[in-house]
């Protein structure tokens, strides 16, 4: 196996996925590695790509007026992002830094999805995985509007 299917079949996201979904997964994806502050996309954006992290740390991060950008989570190795490559309407829910020097497998999420459409067992396992990352998401954003607006008013 080569260094980016070995790389994928080891990610916590992958673990336990047959290998030929993995060597076709590994075909639509790249290892690349990314300077800290380089931004990754923007809320808004197509989401074109899911991430995984390999060596890094990423914040993730939403626009809150007039406080501007707050980070409502961390990822580092073994995490994901980019998870609304899956959901319609395929926009980016938050945006995302990377915070340090960081390696980062790039997956086309276009490629991905029509796969995961065609084969459904694949797409089925995918949310499945998916589902577990995003309520961790959820819990975080949850924790950090309970710090900002949790404060009684005087």
């Amino acid at each position: 196996m080569e260094y980016l299917e070995l790389t994928l079949a080891k990610h916590p996201f992958f673990q336990g996925l047959p290998e030929k979904y993995i060597k076709h997964i590994a075909g639509m994806a790249i290892i690349l590695k990314f300077d800290s502050d380089h931004i990754l996309f923007k809320a808004g954006d197509d989401a074109d790509k899911f991430y995984l992290v390999i060596k890094g740390k990423v914040s993730i991060e939403t626009n809150a007026p007039p406080k501007g950008s707050i980070t409502i989570q961390t990822v580092e190795d073994g995490e994901i992002l980019g998870w609304s490559w899956i959901v319609a309407p395929y926009k980016y829910r938050f945006g995302a830094k990377t915070l340090v020097k960081s390696e980062i497998i790039v997956i086309d999420g276009f490629e991905l999805r029509a796969e995961c459409k065609k084969d459904h067992w694949l797409g089925y396992e995918l949310m499945t995985r998916m589902v577990v990352a995003v309520a961790a998401r959820l819990e975080q954003t949850r924790l950090l509007a309970l710090d900002v607006y949790g404060q009684k008013r005087r």
